[in-house]
């Protein structure tokens, strides 16, 4: 009973609210724009457009085979959540679309397209970034990503990225041309959303660095950034001769004073900087 009580308050109740967000972000900016969205929402947006059919129908109606092929070929824990975070997301399109119907809640009047687009676009990856951190998805689109990509062994980014392609070009047929480009803005504001959600505030940074003074910069690393720094042997691949690399994770607003340390004690450091989106562990999170 513990562990599903754990679950109902770290991951569903997360996703619920992810959800409803996202929900009313379409309702409520989206549709009444005409601005359009990617994936199986993008194909319910499509249908409503074209046959104001509601889109908390044909997103369960358009995901529910995609359950079936996803339950028997990627798996029942994969597909859990994913099945959940779709079932939410057409729960709470219905109850905006009931309640809009009795006029209990209504579009926010906004005249300039640019704003109502930049508010749709932070409100949907705030929604869609909340689903994602917690392990759901909703559906569609992604579960034919992560099937092709365990049976074709096909990019699960260029899937998305023809899916989404297909699904706005399409949608020319049936809004002008000029959302089409706000809805490029909206999508390129909610990816920014979603990865600052997922990410947090404080992604990281690591530093691979390769310098005949490795000892004294890890230590110079440790003592003025208080970050654990590991040393490693390795050999060059020219001559074959033995070399001391550092390893360390930094928070990006460390990355600049490590830069400069490392310059300061070897200016032919040879240094690697890469991007680091979770770490766990003492001095970062802890979970």
């Amino acid at each position: 009973m513990k562990l599903n009580v754990n679950m109902l308050w770290k991951q569903l109740i997360p996703i619920m609210i992810g959800t409803a967000i996202y929900a009313a972000a379409i309702h409520l900016l989206v549709i009444p724009n005409e601005l359009m969205e990617g994936g199986v929402t993008g194909i319910s947006l499509l249908i409503n457009y074209a046959l104001d059919i509601p889109p908390s129908y044909t997103t369960l109606l358009i995901n529910i085979p995609l359950f079936y092929v996803g339950w028997r070929f990627i798996g029942k824990a994969s597909m859990g959540l994913t099945i959940f975070g779709t079932l939410s997301l057409s729960f709470f399109l219905w109850v905006i679309e009931f309640l809009m119907s009795k006029g209990l809640i209504m579009p926010p009047e906004l005249d300039d397209v640019l704003l109502v687009t930049l508010y749709a676009g932070v409100a949907t990856g705030v929604g869609l970034g909340l689903v994602f951190r917690f392990g759901g998805t909703t559906g569609g689109a992604d579960i034919i990503a992560r099937l092709g990509n365990k049976t074709r062994g096909w990019s699960m980014g260029q899937v998305l990225l023809t899916i989404d392609a297909l699904v706005l070009t399409t949608s020319a047929f049936y809004i002008h041309y000029e959302k089409i480009f706000y809805t490029l803005i909206l999508v390129f504001v909610a990816a920014r959303i979603i990865d600052f959600i997922q990410e947090g505030e404080h992604r990281a940074k690591a530093f691979t660095i390769i310098s005949e003074q490795a000892p004294m910069i890890a230590e110079r690393i440790q003592s003025e950034t208080e970050r654990g720094v590991t040393i490693f042997s390795a050999k060059g691949g020219y001559k074959l001769q033995p070399k001391d690399v550092v390893y360390c994770v930094v928070y990006r607003q460390e990355v600049r004073k490590v830069k400069l340390l490392v310059k300061q004690l070897d200016p032919k450091a040879f240094l690697i900087i890469n991007d680091v989106h979770d770490v766990l562990g003492e001095g970062f999170k802890t979970e």
